[in-house]
This record gives C-alpha cells, structure tokens and sequence, in this order.
C-alpha cells in the first residue's frame, strides 16, 4: 500500500502509477512556524488589521481565507514607481531569522512523518509583493507607463525571493517550496500572456531553478485562470499547480499537459459556505472527482493556498466524497479529449481589418477619438477632443459617440479576453482627462453637468476586496455614468443611505468572499424597507455571486464582470 508520499512522487512522473487519490494536503506537512515566517508573519492574525516587514498594511478578516493588503494615499508604500528605491527596503532575513531553526527543523520533521513530504511555505510572490507595495491599479498600469522602473523593481523582488529560498532550504531543509502567487482571477488572467512573459517568466524561471537545484519539489499556488501560459509554468520548473480552479476546464489542461503538471485543486470556494449543505458539497465534489480523476495527474483539493476551508464541515465532506471515489473500482481509461470552453472568445483583429479601422478613423473624428481611448493614447486623445470641440461638435456627441463608444468597446474586448485589466485601467484614466476637457461644455439646464445616471457602488461589510469593485467603477463612469463610490467593507445602510441622499439609479454591490454574500440580501431588505426599492436597480456581482442567488436575494440584475455591468446600466438608464 503506497504512502500519501508515495502517491504524490507518483504524480509527478508522466508515466507514475498512484494507488488512489490523495486527500487534498494529506502528502504535505505545511511549516507555517520557521523563524522566516515566525517573523514575517507573526503579527498577522485573523480579525486583525497589521504592518508587514515591507510597511504594507495588512487587513486579515475573521472569515476570509486569507489576508490582504489596504491601499490608501496614505498607507500605500510606493505610490510613484520612479522613487521605489527611496521607499521600497526589503527586510534582511539574514540578519533578522539566525535563531530557532534547529527546534523548528525537529518539530517539523516529527510532525512529517515518514509517511509525508515537509513543506517549506513561502507567501507573497513577486507580483503579488509589487502589489502590495504599489496597489494594484499602480502596479499593472505601471507595465505600460515605465516598464524599466518595474523591471527594475522586480529584480529587487527577485534577488530577495531568491536570498529567502535559499536561507530556507538551508536550515529547514525541506522537500517540497510551496510558494504563492496569484496572476489572475476567476476568468482571467490580470494582464496578457505576454506581459506575464515580459515581466515575470524569467525571473520564476530563476526562482524555480534555483528550487530544483536544491532538489525540492516546486509547488506554485495561483487560484487564478491560467490557461494561456501553463505550458510556460511547466517549462520553467513548476511542477504542481496548486488552486486549479475548475474554470480552468481541467480535463483539458490534462490532455494538453500529457503529465508535464500535476494540476492540485477543482474544489472551488463557491461551496466553501455556512449555509451549503452536505448533500450540496458532496455532489460538488463528487462531480469533480468523476470529471478530473481520470485525467490523471490530479489532486483533488479546496483551491485556497493552506489547508483547510473556512467552514470546517467542507473539508469533512470533500475528504468523504474522495474516500467513497476510492472505494469503487477504477478502469484505466484514457485521457479525455479537450473540451472548448465556454468562455467568450474572439480572435485578434487581422491586419485588413486594421486597416479599415484606420482609414475610417481618418474620415471620422468620432471613431479616431473612441480609437485613441481604446488605445491609451492620451496625448492623442485629448488633441482630438480639442480639435473637435473647436470643430463645432458638441460635448455630449463627443462624449455619447466617441468616448463611450470606445469604452464599450475596450469593454468588449475585456470580456473576451482580447483586452486585461491594465488596458482598462489606462483607458480610464484617459476617459478622466477626457472627461475634464469637456466638462465646462457640458452643463444642463440646471447649471449642473450632464450624466445619464447615478450610482452608488462598493464592497460589501467584512470584505476588502476593491479590484473588481474598481473596474465596475470605471467603466460606469467612462459610460457617462455619475458614481458615488463607497469603498470597501460598506454596511448595507451605507448603500441605502447614499442611494437615497443622492437620488440613485443603481446601487451596486460586490463581494469576492462566499462569508460576506449574505450581505446583499440586507442591502435588498434595507431598500425595501426604506422605502426605495422601486426607485433603484440593485446589482450584484463578485467571484461567487450567481443569477440564482441574484434571484434568491431578490435582487434585480447580476454581471460576470466589469464590462457587462457598464452594458447592463446603460441600458437601465437609457432605456435603450
């Protein structure tokens, strides 16, 4: 009878021959308790609030599966990456993590076993360290507007990451780095496969070479969708991919990978609930056993980062369902063929159709103007903006058929995965400055600026996740759309409140933590009982929000994503 360790040594051979599936963490002792991490780490505890080595500050809410950084213009480290090497200093570990690791080493090695592989555990990678000093907007529009200074920076990063390895394989000694970080969401990835490539394939390689050097296993965790660059992941050392979410259409993945990447997860947050029942979460996870097990090279697993869901009782369940799948007798079957995904895709524009675009752009200031946006050409944009106002074409015009359009493009393009996260962001700003030239031309009947609508807009109470909440921002107001924008961690009586202050079209909540859902159920009933609910549209959206829970709640109208919202309000507010 093989061990949990010998089953996941198995998995790593493209022809290994495991008895069974493993139990999620079962072949893995986590040290989460290293002097490295001791000191790290020591001060962060669920329901708290802290300050990391770096200087970030760090918010762990009490029913979250993990802690995230809190960006302010005040607490943001580096908000300007031409001075990062005024203000970034990464901590000396050398200096500060020389004691206790003989007694740590002792405590892990009992704790693992001979029947498990100890695993050294290493948070915050390097993009997610950029982040957390700059804030991610900062950061990935930083890519475009001064790609030295990031490159630069992210060798800083580097060159610590690999120090920190180093000293943690030397004194604990461990068989397995497991190392976090997340480069995409739930549907996609937070940038271009090519700007991975650029920023960030080279310096991994670096990180997971020196670990195979070393003879560890590499263990990366992204619960992200990482399709388009899993082959890069592979050829730079990876060699577990755990958080696979199963959006990532992992029967697929296992006919493409043919063995190359042991693919850890399939068991996503969206039955990580207080209120999911036990028949839900094993037809859940018996689903996922009967779709990824025969693929091979699989682990099924909660996709979070550690052991352990939120909610106890799930990992109770998914380790059942798991024993049951073992129980029953398995044929050797092979793999399964790709499945095409369901996501919306379209292909890049060809070089005709480039051209098309650009001869129409030449006879048309509308269509250059929604061109630049698309682009990002600031410069250009707001000299076309000037040019047509001086031209005779009125602010709104301007505005309704140049800017938005472009938007809604920009938007469409984000929703099939043609365009990410920071063009979206750059093409905000440019809408802003847009927006500020004309503004003096756009003035109603009285006095005030024109808009379309209004809006107010946040992060639902217990969660400080703002990312998603920020795009929706963005694209309603690059639709014309006025938005009162609450933060995050919002009570429900903030959003009623602001709704009914400011005569509100829409409130629109978000939430990425299935423990903070329910919380858009009191927006819906605070509404009501307020005596505005037939006066305002509420919208919900996040990681495990669903039309059937947009329905059970009561609310009127949910979106996959940023792009989808804008779409959905416009025609809300325009009747069109």
């Amino acid at each position: 009878m093989q061990t949990a360790k010998e089953i996941f040594l198995e998995l790593l051979k493209p022809d290994g021959k495991p008895e069974r599936e493993l139990k999620q963490y079962e072949a893995l002792h986590m040290c989460l308790y290293d002097p490295i991490n001791t000191f790290l780490r020591g001060n962060r505890r669920r329901g708290s609030v802290s300050i990391d080595r770096w200087g970030t500050t760090i918010s762990f809410p009490e029913d979250a599966p993990g802690a995230i950084p809190v960006h302010t213009p005040e607490l943001t480290v580096c908000p300007d990456v031409t001075r990062w090497r005024e203000v970034v200093h990464a901590p000396d570990l050398a200096a500060s993590c020389t004691a206790g690791w003989e007694e740590c080493r002792k405590k892990a090695r009992e704790a693992t076993g001979d029947d498990k592989l100890l695993a050294g555990f290493m948070g915050t990678g390097i993009f997610e360290q950029c982040h957390f000093l700059m804030d991610f907007e900062n950061t990935l529009t930083a890519f475009y507007e001064h790609p030295d200074e990031m490159h630069e920076l992210i060798e800083y990063i580097t060159e610590y990451r690999l120090g920190y390895v180093k000293l943690l394989i030397d004194n604990l000694q461990p068989d397995v780095i497991f190392s976090h970080d997340d480069w995409g969401a739930k549907n996609a990835m937070f940038m271009k496969p090519e700007m991975w490539r650029e920023f960030f394939k080279e310096p991994y390689r670096r990180f997971y070479g020196y670990i195979r050097s070393r003879g560890c296993i590499a263990v990366h965790h992204a619960d992200s969708y990482l399709v388009p660059i899993v082959e890069d992941m592979a050829e730079i050392g990876i060699q577990v991919w755990q958080g696979t979410l199963p959006e990532n259409d992992i029967p697929a993945l296992q006919a493409q990978l043919k063995g190359k990447l042991v693919l850890m997860g399939g068991m996503g947050a969206a039955i990580d609930r207080a209120d999911a029942t036990s028949e839900e979460i094993l037809a859940f996870a018996r689903k996922t056993l009967n779709t990824c097990c025969p693929g091979g090279h699989f682990i099924p697993s909660i996709t979070y980062g550690l052991p352990g869901a939120v909610y106890p009782q799930v990992d109770k369940y998914i380790n059942e369902a798991i024993d049951e799948y073992n129980a029953r007798l398995h044929f050797p079957k092979f793999p399964a063929a790709p499945v095409p995904r369901r996501r919306r895709t379209a292909p890049l524009a060809d070089a005709k159709k480039v051209q098309a675009e650009t001869l129409n752009e030449q006879g048309d200031a509308f269509a250059a103007i929604a061109s630049a946006i698309k682009r990002g050409q600031q410069k250009k944009l707001l000299s076309l903006v000037e040019k047509a106002l001086a031209d005779g074409e009125s602010a709104q015009d301007i505005l309704a058929k140049g800017l938005i359009v472009g938007m809604n493009e920009l938007g469409e393009d984000f929703s099939a995965s043609r365009a990410f996260v920071p063009e979206m962001l750059i093409a905000a700003r440019c809408m802003t400055a847009a927006t500020q030239v004309l503004k003096p031309h756009m003035v109603g009947e009285d006095g005030g600026s024109r808009s379309i609508g209004c809006a107010c807009i946040g992060t639902v109470r217990g969660d400080m996740h703002d990312i998603g909440k920020n795009l929706v921002k963005i694209m309603f107001e690059g639709s014309g759309i006025e938005v009162y924008d609450l933060g995050a961690d919002v009570p429900p009586e903030k959003f009623v409140e602001t709704a009914a202050e400011h005569g509100c079209n829409i409130i629109a909540c978000s939430s990425l933590l299935t423990t903070t859902m329910q919380e858009m159920r009191s927006v819906v009933e605070l509404a009501e009982k307020a005596g505005i609910r037939d006066k305002v549209t509420i919208m919900i959206g996040g990681a495990p929000i669903s039309q059937s829970f947009c329905d059970e709640i009561g609310a009127d109208i949910y979106t996959a994503d940023a792009a989808s919202a804008a779409r959905m309000a416009v025609k809300l507010l325009t009747k069109g």
